[in-house]
């Protein structure tokens, strides 16, 4: 209990910090284990704790390797691949130099441990990802290197031992053709489990409550058989069979993403608390030793740079991606699990020096999981990589209303998108400057040709309620309900649509799109008023024409509140109100300057 109940209120304090998830689980599983001895997660589950960390494991490197869709990497694949393959075989070397040099290791313990070091992984990656808000092109490199070179980092490291051993003559040399082999089985065990899953939900012989719970029971027992014909290749196989899945674009995928992402965030957080927790303390100060240190700052300042520049030369990479993505390789549960399993095998074959690998490994993860998990967004700010504005808004719909409505949003300094599938219909918007992309948003290449992470908030105003409902339906996993908005229903009665299918109504039940649009043809116009000591949101009240409609508040701090049906908004002195004005407000005002400058040309009287 203590376990799950640490790693989510680590995730939300983080969230709610905006700062790395991963630094404080980490933190969170070293006070409740070895600092102060409140938990044991290894004495705790026994026999149980490497299974259950294993296939935790398999599942979430199977939920990031569903979202490895090769379109995603269209026009970039070449440094993609160079790094997860000549990056990936200059990372071993090197690292494998540094861990004899400076780590004071064997050669043999050095290129097991090497191997496994050119891990970084999805447990770590993608919770940096999704915080720092990259651009498109440096996320996809990063979360593609991440899940690619998880399962290699672990064969790179069992291959190296398998040479070890017959270096040694304890082994032949058909056990280099059995690990090819086997290998070779785990790539295509995951293809035709993945294939073959897909093709079951194609066909509709599998109805949509079981398809969820039947994928994940299929990648349990696809890590695990793939696991008993050669330990370490059960990763190899989930990812083969993830990314099987993700490029036959079976039209269910999301619904399996989004569950899996669930699952992700629970697994993450609750195997991240066990690890940390399960770290003896003599261990914890071990990673203090003089040459442990050297050879952490060697991976992050020599090594890692030098695979990512080495292995992208001649590619299209610019020199701030080269930057960004040669610092950033934080390492993870793969890491520490793995290297777990050698330190006891290398010593069973009678290398003494592998007692010092889980120390090893664990300074390198907790040293790159700080250093990188607090300077991925500022860094990549800093290069121009991430988005430095504050979140922005998308609003679905070009309709006259909706125009002005960015425009009004982008005249006060307010990141804005519009998306219409009509290009005809943004015609306006594009005349007024406002930021514009012509095409369906519920489409799957929509999230290829537009980076959507810098927008956290969505208008759907167009004049289909239906079309709406599905918009806000389909963005709930990724924005929240509480940050959907769309316009008041069309139909007579509200509840024709049930809450959970639809947005947080904007301005009230009754300013449907279309009622909008009217008003905008009878005068109506948008009013900027902020509130002073002197004129309060209770005189905006009390002064303002009838018939006015309160859009939204901009605080003093910039946060954007739309007024709504389901919550009040309450403004305060200092912040600036929008409202849908009537041309009589617009009259009385006219009339206020034409009375004023009347009685500023009246002759004054002399007393």
């Amino acid at each position: 209990m203590l376990i799950i109940f640490l790693g989510i209120l680590s995730q939300w304090i983080a969230w709610r910090l905006q700062l790395p998830a991963i630094v404080l689980m980490s933190i969170a599983g070293l006070l409740a284990g070895p600092l102060l001895n409140i938990i044991h997660p290894a004495e705790s589950f026994g026999e149980m704790f490497n299974p259950i960390i294993s296939l935790a494991v398999a599942i979430i490197l199977f939920e990031g390797s569903l979202n490895l869709d090769f379109k995603e990497i269209k026009g970039f694949n070449k440094p993609v691949w160079r790094i997860v393959t000549v990056g990936a075989f200059i990372a071993w070397i090197a690292g494998s130099l540094a861990a004899h040099y400076m780590a004071g290791l064997s050669w043999a313990v050095a290129f097991v441990i090497g191997g496994l070091f050119i891990v970084t992984g999805p447990t770590v990656i993608l919770p940096m990802l999704r915080q720092s808000k990259l651009a498109s092109r440096p996320a996809a490199i990063l979360k593609w290197e991440g899940i690619i070179v998880d399962p290699f980092g672990a064969l790179l490291a069992l291959f190296a031992f398998q040479f070890v051993l017959f270096a040694k003559g304890d082994e032949t040399a058909a056990a280099f053709g059995l690990f090819f082999l086997a290998s070779l089985f785990a790539i295509l065990l995951g293809i035709v489990a993945g294939r073959a899953m897909g093709w079951l939900f194609e066909k509709g012989m599998v109805p949509e409550y079981l398809k969820s719970p039947m994928v994940f029971a299929v990648v349990l027992l696809t890590f695990t058989l793939s696991d008993i014909v050669m330990h370490e290749t059960g990763l190899l196989a989930v990812t083969a069979m993830g990314m099987a899945m993700a490029n036959m674009h079976i039209s269910s995928i999301n619904d399996m993403r989004h569950f899996k992402e669930n699952i992700s965030v629970l697994l993450i957080s609750s195997i991240f608390v066990m690890l940390t927790a399960s770290i003896p303390l003599d261990i914890l100060i071990g990673i203090f030793n003089w040459r442990i240190i050297v050879f952490v700052l060697a991976m992050l300042f020599i090594v890692r740079p030098l695979s990512i520049w080495m292995s992208t030369i001649g590619t299209d990479m610019t020199v701030q991606e080269k930057i960004l993505v040669g610092w950033i390789a934080p390492r993870g549960i793969v890491a520490l699990t793995v290297s777990g399993y050698f330190a006891s095998t290398l010593l069973d074959a009678g290398f003494q020096d592998a007692e010092l690998l889980t120390a090893l490994t664990f300074a390198l993860v907790l040293a790159t999981v700080v250093a990188h998990g607090f300077t991925i967004g500022w860094l990549g700010r800093k290069l121009g990589l991430a988005s430095s504005a504050e979140p922005g808004i998308i609003i679905v719909g070009a309709s006259k209303f909706a125009t002005l409505l960015a425009k009004t949003l982008l005249d006060l300094n307010k990141n804005v998108l519009i998306i219409d599938s009509a290009w005809g219909r943004l015609q306006e918007a594009r005349l007024t400057g406002i930021p514009v992309h012509a095409g369906e948003i519920l489409s799957e290449h929509t999230e290829y040709e537009v980076d959507l992470m810098p927008y956290e908030t969505m208008v759907v105003a167009t004049e289909t309620d239906a079309y709406n409902s599905l918009v806000v339906s389909n963005f709930v996993p990724e924005l929240g309900r509480g940050n959907l908005y769309q316009t008041a229903l069309q139909v007579g009665d509200p509840t024709v649509f049930h809450s959970s299918l639809s947005g947080r109504n904007l301005f009230g039940d009754e300013w449907n799109i279309l009622e909008l649009d009217k008003k905008l043809g009878e005068g109506y116009s948008f009013r900027k008023t902020p509130l002073t000591d002197q004129f309060t949101y209770d005189d905006f009240k009390r002064n303002g024409a009838a018939g006015t409609i309160p859009l939204f508040v901009k605080r003093t701090l910039g946060r954007i509140d739309f007024f709504t049906s389901d919550q009040g908004v309450e403004p305060k002195n200092g912040d600036i109100i929008v409202s849908f004005s009537p041309p009589a407000y617009q009259q009385g005002r006219l009339q206020e300057k034409i009375d004023t400058n009347r009685l500023k040309a009246l002759p004054q009287s002399k007393e």
